[in-house]
Order: structure tokens, then C-alpha cells, then sequence
């Protein structure tokens, strides 16, 4: 079966250095054109990568009838509208995280692939590992959850960082805590009761540090740390307390290679390794599956609406 043709719709950083080069990877991908803001930003990626085609402008790439997915690494502001024009245009869409900036917008894209019938994803690359899936086969075993705590915290960035700009609805919640926020929600399995959370901002109100606390009918709690105030260095962390044992992982988001987590049960502590592959290369093989064979996306449409509702509900806890 041919491989699914790509377009990407943009040059952002995450798309140079992590996608692309996973999408080279990837057995059934083509990377068939690339759209920058200017012909001339697009041609170097197309040297860069071997694009068969390069646009000078977005639109462009959409009006072109040989592709069949685009992927979407702009700005967070940018996210909604680019989604639906590329849906609307009867392209299959992988999008960054955090796929729109609410559940409203997330709404309103969803629908528009619905009656396209073509397929929209969030790009959680992480959610494809198999350390995620070899740590959720072990939940049952570590009885009933009562506490799990999520951490994703990097270094303080430039204030000229897109990331860190309030137009382009940046800030540590934005870029990493919906890190923290879908791997809570992935493993609790459900949505909290109610919310409660805390930011320290900068003088331009954007969130630097952002603590919540996920309260569930049953007395389990779930904490959520982002933050970009680190001195050097990132922090990651999963630790997930059940009724039976407990299961600790230092697992970096997106990371490849040898991953170990270890379960404690019964007095007794196993470390365990997983192999996990390029995360990106398999969100990419997945998503085009979902296309030639007919899968359902792994990270699907209920999901992303659920992580963007309590997101919501964090952001109005705030004040974002």
C-alpha cells in the first residue's frame, strides 16, 4: 500500500528537530511538501529534508490536491484556524499540543474533521511509547490509585521566547503542563470532581510556575507541576501511590531508548526496563494507519476534549 503523503505547515523548531527527521523514519510516510512563511524558509527545509515540494505560503500547500496530511507545529494562537482550514480542505491533521487554546476551539475542530471525514489528532508523541503502555499494564497490580504526581519543569526561558508570550498564549501551564495534565488524565482514567491550582507569573502575566491539584469523588488526588524556573537542566516525574504497591518512573516526556520504572508490591522493588522507539516516528506510523488501514487515532477525540476541559478549569483557577 503507498505510503500517506505529508505536508508540513510550517518551520517551527519542533518541527526541525524532532518531527521531520521522525517523519524520515517513518515506514509509511512520504514528506511530500513543506509551506513556510516566506518560499524562502520553505526551500531550505526542502533542501534540508528532501521535500518534494516547497511553498511560500500555507494556503498553498492546502490547495495542493497530492496531500493527504499535514502537520501543524505553529503557534499555539495559530492552532485552530490553521486545523480547520487544513480539515476543511479534506487533509488528515496532526496537530502540536496543546491542540487549541480551549475546548470550545477543540470543539469546533473536531467537528469540522467529522464532516470532512478525514482524521484529527493531538500530537502527544509521548502517549505512543511503549513505557506508557507497559506502566498502565501495571496499574491493576498497585490496587486502586489514591495519589499520582506528574512534574515537567525546564530552565526559565528569554521572554522574547514564542513560549513565553501572551499573545501566542504561552507560559509554563500552555507548553508543559498539558504534559503533566494528559498523563495524569491517561492514567487516572477519568476526569476530576474539581480543580484547584496556583501560578507564580512574570511581570507580563505569564505563568512561570503552575501547581494543581486534580480532586476526585473517590479521595483520589492527582498534582500536576510545570515550571520554567529551573537554573539549568529538566525535572521530570511520575509517581503513581495505589492501595496494593507503588510505581516510580523518571521518564523523560517523549524519550527514547532504554526507560526504566520500578514497581514496589508486597514489600518488594522490581525495576524494569522498556525499549521505546522515536516517539514521533510512531505517532506518525499511527496516525498513517489510521488513514491506509483504518485505525482509530490512540490519541483520540474524547481524550483531547478531556484534557482540554480540565485544562480550562486550571487556566480559570489561575487567572490565565
Amino acid at each position: 500500500m503507498a505510503n500517506v503523503k505529508w505536508g508540513v505547515l510550517g518551520t517551527a523548531d519542533i518541527a526541525r528537530g524532532q518531527t521531520i527527521p521522525a517523519m524520515k523514519l517513518a515506514g509509511n510516510c512520504d514528506l511530500y511538501a513543506v509551506a513556510g512563511r516566506s518560499l524562502e524558509k520553505a526551500q531550505a527545509f526542502q533542501q534540508e529534508f528532501g521535500f518534494e515540494k516547497a511553498y511560500g505560503s500555507y494556503d498553498e500547500l492546502l490547495s495542493d490536491p497530492e496531500v493527504e496530511a499535514v502537520y501543524i507545529p505553529l503557534p499555539n494562537d495559530l492552532h485552530c484556524a490553521w486545523t480547520i482550514r487544513a480539515l476543511n480542505a479534506k487533509k488528515h491533521v496532526l496537530c502540536e499540543k496543546p491542540l487549541a487554546v480551549s475546548r470550545a476551539q477543540e470543539e469546533s475542530m473536531f467537528r469540522a474533521a467529522e464532516e470532512n471525514g478525514v482524521h484529527l489528532m493531538e500530537a502527544f508523541a509521548y502517549l505512543h511509547s511503549p513505557i506508557i503502555a507497559a506502566i498502565q499494564k501495571e496499574l491493576d497490580s498497585i490496587g486502586e490509585i489514591r495519589y499520582l504526581e506528574s512534574a515537567f519543569i525546564t530552565p526559565r526561558r528569554a521572554d522574547t521566547d514564542i513560549r513565553l508570550r501572551k499573545e501566542t498564549f504561552g507560559g509554563a501551564l500552555y507548553d508543559l503542563g498539558c504534559y503533566s495534565l494528559s498523563m495524569a488524565l491517561w492514567m487516572m482514567g477519568r476526569d476530576p470532581a474539581c480543580v484547584r491550582a496556583s501560578a507564580q507569573f512574570s511581570e507580563k502575566h505569564i505563568d512561570l510556575y503552575t501547581t494543581a491539584l486534580l480532586l476526585y469523588e473517590n479521595g483520589a488526588v492527582a498534582k500536576l507541576d510545570c515550571g520554567m524556573l529551573l537554573p539549568n537542566g529538566r525535572l521530570d516525574r511520575l509517581h503513581i501511590y495505589g492501595t496494593k504497591g507503588e510505581i516510580h518512573s523518571p521518564v523523560q516526556f517523549n524519550q527514547s531508548g532504554e526507560i526504566p520504572y520500578t514497581v514496589i508490591r508486597d514489600g518488594k522493588q522490581e525495576t524494569k526496563t522498556v525499549t521505546a522507539a522515536n516517539n514521533y516516528q510512531l505517532e506518525i506510523e499511527q496516525l498513517g494507519r489510521c488513514i491506509r488501514d483504518g485505525e482509530t487515532p490512540w490519541v483520540n477525540k474524547a481524550f483531547s476534549l478531556r484534557c482540554a476541559g480540565v485544562m480550562d478549569s486550571i487556566l480559570s483557577e489561575i487567572g490565565y
